[in-house]
């Protein structure tokens, strides 16, 4: 007679518990990261790690400081256990900007006047100096030599002084610079420095922000150190096992997991924490912040919706950005937003083509778009879950008169303040969001042998292939020849499910649909 396995006990979900030593000692869930932490100080010195908010960077961080004051007992059973000269305790200095917003140089120096101080009195230190450079300088020197041992630096969200003040360049600019100064102090203390670490959300450049601390080693696209935050896949179905009983395991895939900086895809670690304490699933790191900026930089730059899930651009520019130039692309990737899907390299030059991580992402951020295309935050929602229902009850009459409402719904004040709505892709662009906002599987420019579909979307069993027309005033039926001549069908007949062909035009003087058409190939 054969044993049923007995189940793991549940543990804490450490939601929002940033502190390794309290997740620990509270018996919450712990993703082993150590052994990256042990490899990390064993290979190098000073590095820089940017990922997304709500990543783990924090909690990171704090494993790191309590493996270098030699805190054991918090590491047992773990890969760091039996990897670490115990022997050795490392005085640390934790630095972080996570609280509070600056909104001004001053508030950044009492930010720092602050952090100085505790850290003064921590290591009995007297400020004889006014200034935040000299005092980090002279704690770093004195802890040094007070102890004997070379001091541990870890800077926490090192980068968002600057992108709280974003929208204003002149001040964002100061801010850096201050920064800048801050920065450079543990390079000129190197010989007092055991390891420093710092990280954020974004990368700015080695000559705008690190030109006084230009030997760090960027972990961001390493392959090695790619889970170095987040949850794999084995992490969810080993580490969470006791949590995945009533869950579809592949939704919660589709859902969640998918961001990539050439490694394993990862989950974030809020969403998966929060899905286990729900039971449901929400865009609930999407809610945590509104991407306010992103979308102004998106509207102002008129950029094509559906070409997000689909960029492709150089390493270079995804790694680094300018307070005054900040590429769409660099802020999107680097804020969670895109992450990247594929990599093409050749000698001394990497290409990446970027998707979107999830289904959560996808929906939430286009759900935002429309809001933002039709200048009216209440206009998109009633309109998207009826889609869904037009959708299953293969409705296209309703499709027509939910789309023509719609974009009657826009208020005219707003076309006339926008320069986006006088080109053609505003229309598609809409059409586009709408469907990526219910995480649907959409093909976009899907290639065939006669040509390009402007959209393919496949759900519910059913195939829908949309060929999108700007007109004058009246519709002429060319869209949904277009489909019918070039054969778009034929790429999805193998499918052996039904074919939707949906020709769309719009009048730009109408400001609407004026020519929607429909047919279905039983393809069974």
């Amino acid at each position: 007679m054969t044993t049923a396995p007995t189940p793991l006990p549940r543990r804490k979900l450490p939601i929002g518990i940033q502190t390794f030593r309290e997740i620990r000692e509270d018996d919450c869930y712990y993703v082993d990261k150590t052994g990256m932490a042990v490899e990390l100080i064993r290979t190098g010195k000073y590095y820089f790690l940017s990922r997304p908010r709500r990543f783990g960077k924090s909690l990171f961080l704090d494993t790191l400081k309590e493996l270098f004051e030699g805190n054991q007992a918090l590491f047992a059973g773990l890969a760091a256990e039996n990897a670490w000269d115990w022997s050795k305790k490392f005085p640390v200095i934790r630095i972080s900007f996570g609280g509070g917003m600056v909104r001004s140089v001053k508030n950044l120096e009492q930010s720092l006047d602050q952090q100085l101080h505790a850290l003064e009195r921590q290591f009995g230190l007297a400020a004889e100096f006014p200034d935040a450079n000299s005092r980090f300088k002279e704690l770093i020197t004195h802890i040094a030599e007070r102890t004997g041992q070379r001091v541990v630096v870890l800077v926490d969200e090192y980068d968002k002084p600057i992108l709280d003040c974003i929208t204003d360049t002149a001040l964002a600019l100061q801010v850096r610079e201050t920064l800048k100064d801050l920065y450079s102090v543990i390079k000129d203390s190197d010989a007092y420095v055991r390891f420093a670490l710092l990280t954020g959300v974004s990368k700015f450049s080695k000559v705008s922000l690190f030109s006084g601390l230009n030997n760090l080693t960027d972990l961001t696209l390493d392959p090695n150190y790619s889970s170095i935050c987040g949850y794999t896949d084995a992490d969810i179905d080993t580490v969470f096992a006791p949590e995945l009983d009533g869950l579809d395991r592949q939704e919660i895939k589709s859902w969640y997991n998918g961001y990539n900086w050439l490694g394993d895809p990862v989950y974030n670690p809020f969403d998966i924490l929060l899905l286990f304490r729900n039971r449901t699933f929400q865009p609930y790191w999407f809610e945590t912040g509104t991407p306010t900026f992103l979308l102004k930089l998106l509207l102002e730059r008129r950029q094509f919706t559906p070409d997000l899930g689909r960029i492709v651009a150089p390493e270079t520019l995804l790694s680094t950005f300018e307070v005054d130039n900040i590429p769409v692309e660099a802020l999107l990737f680097q804020s969670g937003y895109l992450t990247i899907a594929d990599v093409w390299q050749i000698p001394g030059q990497m290409e990446l083509t970027l998707k979107y991580p999830n289904r959560e992402v996808q929906a939430s951020l286009n759900r935002c778009l429309l809001q933002t295309l039709s200048g009216s935050p209440s206009v998109p929602g009633p309109q998207i879950s009826r889609l869904y229902r037009l959708l299953l009850a293969r409705d296209f009459d309703g499709l027509k008169t939910l789309f023509h409402a719609f974009y009657a719904s826009i208020p005219h004040d707003w076309y006339r303040k926008n320069k986006l709505a006088q080109y053609e892709g505003y229309y598609a662009s809409i059409f586009y969001s709408y469907f990526a906002a219910l995480g649907l599987d959409i093909r976009l420019e899907d290639s065939t042998n006669f040509g390009c579909i402007d959209m393919a979307v496949l759900f519910d069993g059913q195939v829908f292939l949309f060929e999108f027309k700007v007109v004058e005033l009246t519709p002429k039926g060319k869209a949904l020849q277009q489909i019918k001549d070039k054969a778009y069908a034929d790429k999805y007949r193998a499918m052996g499910q039904p074919i939707h062909l949906i020709g769309v035009e719009f009048s730009r003087a109408k400001r609407n649909v004026v020519g929607f058409e429909a047919e279905t190939i039983q393809n069974l």
